[in-house]
């Protein structure tokens, strides 16, 4: 395989994992769970489309055809996910899953509060 190609693909890869480790490491660390829906929505989608692309292109070249598999997959994860994530959203909310005040941007108050000083 041409070593540019191969950069291309090592290139994919890791931004894939990258966005997966960050989607990963969003969901264990923010604090409710409507900021804990926004990584795997987000975050996780793009690094599953960027590892399925580089496997699209690795395996389209390995076996001299188009690989269409893994494009089918991409597409499905990129129509599914959001519509998932509205649907657990909307059900959160008729649920009344409450929001912690750190979301709920009062702490960006405080702070600004906090920099004008006294007065």
């Amino acid at each position: 395989m041409h070593p540019i190609v191969e950069l291309i693909i090592c290139a994919f890869l890791l931004l894939g994992g990258l966005f997966v480790l960050l989607g990963s490491w969003g969901l264990l660390r923010l604090p409710d769970f409507y900021t804990r829906l926004h990584t795997p929505t987000k975050a996780t989608t793009l690094g599953l489309a960027g590892l399925l692309i580089a496997s699209m292109i690795h395996f389209s070249l390995l076996e001299q055809r188009l690989s269409i598999h893994e494009l089918l997959i991409t597409l499905f994860l990129l129509i599914t996910a959001p519509v998932s994530a509205h649907m657990l959203a909307k059900s959160a909310l008729h649920h009344r899953v409450r929001m912690q005040k750190v979301t709920q941007g009062q702490h960006l108050a405080e702070s600004a509060r906090e920099r004008e000083g006294p007065g």
